[in-house]
C-alpha cells in the first residue's frame, strides 16, 4: 500500500525537520564476496549507538550491485530488522532507489513493504532525460513512497539540474527532503533557489551530500531572492557516506554546530568554521579524490576494517578496491586527523555489536 507522508510517524517526521546524521550504511561481505550478515548487524548497532538519527540503505554506498545479486530486498530487511531489535527510540529509516521508473517504483513498493519512511531517488540511470520527464518520473515514484531528492555529482553519473526542476521537485506533495550533493556551489545555490521559489522552504528539508564542505552547509545560512526580499534557508543535517565511518564523531560535531548556532544568534566561532576543511581533507582520503573517487566504497571500508567492524575491504565488484596510494592517504589523515575518529567509541562496544 502506498505511503505518504501523512503517514510518517510525527517523531520522525520531527527529526528529519529538526536535523540529524544519516550514514549511507555499507555492505559487510566476507572473504567470498558474500553477505556478511553478523558484520552488517554490527554496523546497524554501531550507527545506532553512535547517535545516527537515520540510516540510508540501497544506496552508492551499500553498492548498487546488490540489485542484480538479488540482495536488496534482504540488505534493506536486516537493516530495519537489526535497527528495531538495537533500539526503541525512533530512526528515519530511507531506502535507496534507482533505474528506471517501473524498477524505482517496485523498489518503492518493496521499501515501503518493509517499514521504511522515505526513499532517496538517484536519477543516474535516466540522466539523459529532459526535465519533464525526470518531474514525470519522481512523480510516478512519489506515489509509492515519500521522497527525499538526490543532486547527484556529475562524475558519477548524476545530470546537471536547473533551479527550475528543483522548484518543481519540491512542489510535489509527496516531497520529504533535498539531499543536496552535486560537490558543486553554484548547483547547491541552484537547488536552495528552487526551493524558496518554491515556497517549500519550511517543508522540503535540506540534507547535505556535498563531502567537500560537509561543515560549510551545515554551519553557514543560503539566502534566496523571493518577492524582492531575501529568504533564509539552512541545511537540516547530512545523509552522507562519508558519515558511514567516524559517525559517532559526527554526531558530536553537529550537535556542536547546533548549540553554537542556538547560542550565538546564528553565528559559529572560527575554530568549528575551521573544522570543515580538516573533515574535508579527511573526506578527500576516504573517497579517493586523488583518483577520480575509484575507492569511494573501499575506503570507506577500509576505516571500518582498521576499527575492526569489517573483516576485509572486499566489494561485490572484484575491480573495486583502494586506489592507487589511497592506503598511505588514510594513513596521513589517522596520523594528522585522528582525534576526528571514533576508533576509542569503537573498541569498547565492538565485541558487543559482534555479539
Amino acid at each position: 500500500m502506498p505511503l505518504q507522508r501523512s503517514d510518517l510517524p510525527a517523531q520522525v517526521l520531527d527529526l528529519l525537520a529538526a536535523g540529524t546524521v544519516i550514514p549511507a550504511h555499507p555492505l559487510a561481505l566476507d572473504a567470498g564476496r558474500r553477505f556478511d550478515r553478523r558484520r552488517q548487524r554490527a554496523l546497524t548497532r554501531y550507527y545506532v549507538d553512535a547517535g545516527a538519527g537515520g540510516l540510508a540503505v540501497g544506496v552508492h554506498t551499500t553498492q548498487f550491485a546488490i540489485r542484480e545479486r538479488g540482495l536488496y530486498e534482504t540488505v534493506l530487511g536486516a537493516a530495519i530488522e537489526d535497527q528495531r531489535a538495537w533500539t526503541g527510540r525512533p530512526m528515519a529509516m530511507i531506502a535507496g532507489l534507482c533505474g528506471p521508473t517501473a524498477q524505482a517504483r517496485a523498489e518503492a513498493q518493496t521499501a515501503v513493504g518493509l517499514g521504511y519512511h522515505a526513499g532517496l531517488l538517484s536519477l543516474a540511470a535516466v540522466a539523459t532525460a529532459s526535465e519533464d520527464e525526470l518531474i514525470a518520473h519522481c512523480e510516478a515514484v512519489s506515489r509509492e513512497i515519500p521522497l527525499i531528492g538526490f543532486y547527484l555529482q556529475t562524475v558519477v553519473g548524476g545530470p546537471v539540474l536547473s533551479s527550475d526542476f528543483w522548484r518543481r521537485f519540491a512542489l510535489l506533495p509527496n516531497v520529504l527532503a533535498i539531499k543536496v550533493a552535486p560537490f558543486n556551489r553554484y548547483r547547491t545555490i541552484d537547488v536552495v533557489r528552487g526551493l524558496v521559489d518554491a515556497r517549500a522552504e519550511e517543508r522540503v528539508f535540506l540534507y547535505t551530500g556535498n563531502d567537500d564542505h560537509i561543515v560549510l552547509d551545515l554551519a553557514l545560512p543560503f539566502s534566496a531572492m523571493r518577492d524582492g526580499a531575501p529568504v533564509t534557508v539552512r541545511f537540516r543535517g547530512g545523509l552522507l557516506g562519508h558519515w558511514s565511518v567516524w559517525t559517532s564523531s559526527a554526531v558530536a560535531q553537529l550537535a556542536q554546530i547546533k548549540a553554537e548556532l542556538a547560542a550565538n544568534g546564528g553565528t559559529l566561532s572560527p575554530a568549528l568554521l575551521a573544522l570543515d576543511s580538516r573533515v574535508t581533507d579527511c573526506n578527500a582520503a576516504f573517497f579517493d579524490v586523488a583518483n577520480n573517487f575509484h575507492g569511494c566504497i573501499a575506503g570507506c571500508h577500509e576505516v571500518l576494517r582498521r576499527q575492526g567492524l569489517l573483516e576485509g575491504i572486499w566489494c561485490l565488484d572484484p575491480e573495486e578496491g583502494l586506489g592507487q596510494g589511497q592506503a598511505a592517504e588514510i594513513d596521513r589523515v589517522y596520523r594528522l586527523h585522528g582525534d576526528l575518529g571514533d576508533d576509542a567509541f569503537v573498541r569498547d562496544n565492538l565485541a558487543r555489536w559482534l555479539a
